[in-house]
Protein backbone atom coordinates (compact mmCIF):
# COMPACT_ATOMS: atom_id res chain seq x y z
CA UNK A 1 0.00 0.00 0.00
CA UNK A 2 1.67 3.44 -0.93
CA UNK A 3 0.73 6.80 1.22
CA UNK A 4 0.59 9.19 -2.18
CA UNK A 5 4.16 10.97 -0.61
CA UNK A 6 6.43 9.65 1.87
CA UNK A 7 5.76 9.60 5.41
CA UNK A 8 7.84 11.97 7.79
CA UNK A 9 9.38 9.95 10.32
CA UNK A 10 6.93 12.20 12.90
CA UNK A 11 4.08 10.78 10.97
CA UNK A 12 4.93 7.57 10.97
CA UNK A 13 5.48 7.30 14.98
CA UNK A 14 1.85 9.19 15.15
CA UNK A 15 0.86 6.04 13.08
CA UNK A 16 2.28 3.40 14.52
CA UNK A 17 1.33 4.65 18.30
CA UNK A 18 -1.87 5.79 16.97
CA UNK A 19 -3.11 1.80 15.87
CA UNK A 20 -0.87 0.05 18.65
CA UNK A 21 -3.50 1.37 20.62
CA UNK A 22 -6.61 0.84 18.53
CA UNK A 23 -5.50 -2.70 18.60
CA UNK A 24 -5.52 -3.08 21.97
CA UNK A 25 -8.84 -4.16 23.62
CA UNK A 26 -11.13 -1.50 23.45
CA UNK A 27 -11.84 -0.68 27.40
CA UNK A 28 -13.31 2.19 28.74
CA UNK A 29 -9.54 4.11 28.87
CA UNK A 30 -9.45 3.36 25.33
CA UNK A 31 -12.68 4.69 24.65
CA UNK A 32 -11.48 7.70 26.47
CA UNK A 33 -8.87 8.73 24.16
CA UNK A 34 -10.62 8.77 21.06
CA UNK A 35 -10.76 12.76 21.00
CA UNK A 36 -6.75 12.68 21.13
CA UNK A 37 -6.79 9.68 18.70
CA UNK A 38 -9.12 12.50 16.66
CA UNK A 39 -6.31 14.89 16.84
CA UNK A 40 -3.55 12.83 16.66
CA UNK A 41 -4.33 11.43 13.45
CA UNK A 42 -6.38 14.43 11.28
CA UNK A 43 -2.99 15.55 10.15
CA UNK A 44 -1.40 12.47 8.46
CA UNK A 45 -1.68 11.40 4.98
CA UNK A 46 -5.02 10.31 3.67
CA UNK A 47 -3.87 6.25 2.68
CA UNK A 48 -2.75 6.11 7.08
CA UNK A 49 -5.18 8.90 8.37
CA UNK A 50 -8.07 8.00 6.44
CA UNK A 51 -8.23 4.15 7.62
CA UNK A 52 -7.48 5.14 11.24
CA UNK A 53 -10.43 7.72 11.21
CA UNK A 54 -12.74 4.77 9.93
CA UNK A 55 -12.02 2.85 12.93
CA UNK A 56 -12.81 6.04 14.98
CA UNK A 57 -15.85 6.56 13.69
CA UNK A 58 -16.81 2.80 14.28
CA UNK A 59 -15.45 3.19 17.91
CA UNK A 60 -17.89 5.91 18.03
CA UNK A 61 -21.05 4.20 16.39
CA UNK A 62 -20.75 0.65 18.35
CA UNK A 63 -21.53 0.37 22.07
CA UNK A 64 -18.72 -0.70 24.24
CA UNK A 65 -19.97 -4.26 25.03
CA UNK A 66 -20.19 -4.89 21.07
CA UNK A 67 -16.70 -3.82 20.95
CA UNK A 68 -15.23 -5.86 23.55
CA UNK A 69 -17.08 -8.98 22.48
CA UNK A 70 -16.42 -8.59 18.56
CA UNK A 71 -12.53 -8.07 19.62
CA UNK A 72 -12.56 -11.63 21.55
CA UNK A 73 -13.83 -13.29 18.77
CA UNK A 74 -11.71 -11.54 16.29
CA UNK A 75 -8.09 -11.92 17.38
CA UNK A 76 -8.75 -14.62 20.49
CA UNK A 77 -10.93 -17.39 18.35
CA UNK A 78 -9.72 -17.03 14.78
CA UNK A 79 -6.26 -18.50 14.06
CA UNK A 80 -6.00 -16.18 10.79
CA UNK A 81 -6.45 -13.28 12.70
CA UNK A 82 -3.52 -13.56 15.51
CA UNK A 83 -1.96 -10.16 16.46
CA UNK A 84 1.15 -12.74 17.48
CA UNK A 85 3.76 -11.78 14.68
CA UNK A 86 6.22 -14.55 15.23
CA UNK A 87 3.02 -16.94 14.89
CA UNK A 88 2.42 -16.71 11.09
CA UNK A 89 6.52 -17.31 10.40
CA UNK A 90 7.03 -20.09 12.68
CA UNK A 91 3.59 -21.56 14.09
CA UNK A 92 4.03 -23.14 17.61
CA UNK A 93 8.05 -24.45 16.61
CA UNK A 94 11.40 -24.46 18.74
CA UNK A 95 12.30 -21.27 16.16
CA UNK A 96 9.62 -19.01 17.40
CA UNK A 97 10.95 -19.05 20.80
CA UNK A 98 14.09 -17.58 19.26
CA UNK A 99 12.18 -15.03 16.84
CA UNK A 100 10.62 -14.31 20.42
CA UNK A 101 13.99 -14.23 21.90
CA UNK A 102 14.95 -11.98 19.30
CA UNK A 103 11.86 -9.40 19.78
CA UNK A 104 12.98 -9.39 23.73
CA UNK A 105 17.30 -8.68 22.42
CA UNK A 106 15.97 -5.48 20.39
CA UNK A 107 13.92 -4.25 23.12
CA UNK A 108 16.55 -4.57 25.68
CA UNK A 109 19.07 -2.87 23.44
CA UNK A 110 17.31 -0.22 23.39
CA UNK A 111 16.80 -0.26 27.10
CA UNK A 112 13.45 -1.19 27.05
CA UNK A 113 11.68 -4.08 29.36
CA UNK A 114 8.31 -5.74 28.62
CA UNK A 115 5.60 -5.78 31.70
CA UNK A 116 5.19 -9.12 32.46
CA UNK A 117 2.82 -11.30 31.01
CA UNK A 118 3.33 -9.83 27.65
CA UNK A 119 4.76 -11.57 24.50
CA UNK A 120 7.28 -9.17 22.78
CA UNK A 121 5.83 -9.68 19.14
CA UNK A 122 2.55 -8.86 19.89
CA UNK A 123 1.70 -6.27 17.02
CA UNK A 124 0.52 -3.44 19.81
CA UNK A 125 3.47 -4.10 21.66
CA UNK A 126 5.77 -3.52 18.36
CA UNK A 127 4.42 -0.74 17.38
CA UNK A 128 4.80 1.33 20.61
CA UNK A 129 8.27 0.12 20.30
CA UNK A 130 8.55 1.59 17.14
CA UNK A 131 6.94 4.78 18.03
CA UNK A 132 8.41 5.62 21.40
CA UNK A 133 11.93 3.69 21.77
CA UNK A 134 13.62 2.77 18.00
CA UNK A 135 12.02 4.09 15.38
CA UNK A 136 14.49 2.13 13.21
CA UNK A 137 14.57 -0.97 14.77
CA UNK A 138 10.75 -1.41 15.40
CA UNK A 139 10.56 -0.47 11.25
CA UNK A 140 12.85 -3.40 10.64
CA UNK A 141 10.82 -5.66 13.19
CA UNK A 142 7.87 -4.78 11.35
CA UNK A 143 8.86 -5.24 7.71
CA UNK A 144 11.09 -8.49 9.11
CA UNK A 145 7.65 -9.57 9.55
CA UNK A 146 5.63 -7.94 6.35
CA UNK A 147 4.59 -11.56 4.91
CA UNK A 148 1.94 -12.17 8.29
CA UNK A 149 1.42 -8.57 8.62
CA UNK A 150 -0.54 -8.73 5.01
CA UNK A 151 -2.02 -12.00 5.95
CA UNK A 152 -3.39 -10.68 9.21
CA UNK A 153 -4.61 -7.53 7.24
CA UNK A 154 -6.14 -9.86 4.09
CA UNK A 155 -7.89 -12.10 6.90
CA UNK A 156 -9.48 -9.13 8.62
CA UNK A 157 -10.60 -7.21 5.59
CA UNK A 158 -12.38 -10.99 3.81
CA UNK A 159 -14.10 -11.00 7.82
CA UNK A 160 -14.95 -7.56 7.16
CA UNK A 161 -13.98 -6.45 10.29
CA UNK A 162 -13.56 -3.23 11.15
CA UNK A 163 -9.88 -3.77 12.61
CA UNK A 164 -9.09 -4.20 9.04
CA UNK A 165 -9.03 -0.26 8.65
CA UNK A 166 -6.03 -0.17 11.28
CA UNK A 167 -4.02 -3.21 9.62
CA UNK A 168 -4.51 -0.84 6.52
CA UNK A 169 -2.95 2.06 7.85
CA UNK A 170 0.35 0.63 9.19
CA UNK A 171 0.76 -1.33 5.99
CA UNK A 172 0.99 2.27 4.50
CA UNK A 173 3.37 3.40 6.52
CA UNK A 174 5.73 0.21 5.32
CA UNK A 175 7.45 -0.42 1.76
CA UNK A 176 5.01 -2.59 -0.73
CA UNK A 177 5.43 -6.03 -0.79
CA UNK A 178 8.58 -7.68 -1.77
CA UNK A 179 8.15 -10.86 -4.55
CA UNK A 180 9.49 -13.03 -1.69
CA UNK A 181 6.88 -11.36 0.78
CA UNK A 182 3.76 -12.32 -1.64
CA UNK A 183 5.11 -15.80 -2.18
CA UNK A 184 5.28 -15.75 2.16
CA UNK A 185 1.69 -14.33 1.96
CA UNK A 186 0.86 -17.05 -0.63
CA UNK A 187 2.23 -20.06 0.78
CA UNK A 188 0.57 -19.32 4.59
CA UNK A 189 -2.72 -18.98 3.20
CA UNK A 190 -2.12 -22.18 1.43
CA UNK A 191 -0.46 -23.93 4.19
CA UNK A 192 -0.46 -22.22 7.20
CA UNK A 193 1.73 -21.87 9.80
CA UNK A 194 3.70 -24.90 10.95
CA UNK A 195 2.93 -26.99 13.83
CA UNK A 196 5.17 -28.29 16.09
CA UNK A 197 3.60 -27.98 19.58
CA UNK A 198 6.38 -26.82 22.61
CA UNK A 199 4.34 -25.18 25.06
CA UNK A 200 5.24 -21.79 23.95
CA UNK A 201 2.30 -19.49 24.60
CA UNK A 202 0.13 -18.40 21.81
CA UNK A 203 -2.56 -16.29 20.81
CA UNK A 204 -5.01 -18.50 23.07
CA UNK A 205 -6.52 -16.66 26.10
CA UNK A 206 -8.05 -13.31 25.71
CA UNK A 207 -5.69 -10.12 25.05
CA UNK A 208 -6.24 -7.65 27.38
CA UNK A 209 -4.24 -4.53 26.48
CA UNK A 210 -5.96 -1.18 26.79
CA UNK A 211 -2.38 0.76 26.46
CA UNK A 212 0.38 -1.71 25.68
CA UNK A 213 3.62 -0.45 27.89
CA UNK A 214 7.45 -0.72 28.18
CA UNK A 215 9.70 0.55 30.57
CA UNK A 216 13.28 1.19 30.96
CA UNK A 217 15.30 -0.92 32.79
CA UNK A 218 15.05 0.96 35.67
CA UNK A 219 11.75 0.49 35.74
CA UNK A 220 9.90 4.11 35.09
CA UNK A 221 6.74 3.06 32.35
CA UNK A 222 6.50 4.07 28.86
CA UNK A 223 2.54 4.38 28.16
CA UNK A 224 0.82 4.64 25.01
CA UNK A 225 -0.36 8.11 24.22
CA UNK A 226 -0.83 9.63 20.88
Amino acid sequence: MKTGRALTGTERTIAWQAASLLLGYPDERLLAQRPLLRRAVAGLPGAVGGPLGRFLDHLDAAPPSELAADYVATFDHRKRCCLYLTYYAYGDTRERGRALLRFKTAYREAGLVLDDGELPDHLSVVLEFAATADPETGHRLLTGHRAGLELLRLALTEARSPWGAVLEAVSATLPPLSGDDRQAVHRLAAEGPPEEEVGVQTYGGPVMLPEPRVRTAAGTARGGEA
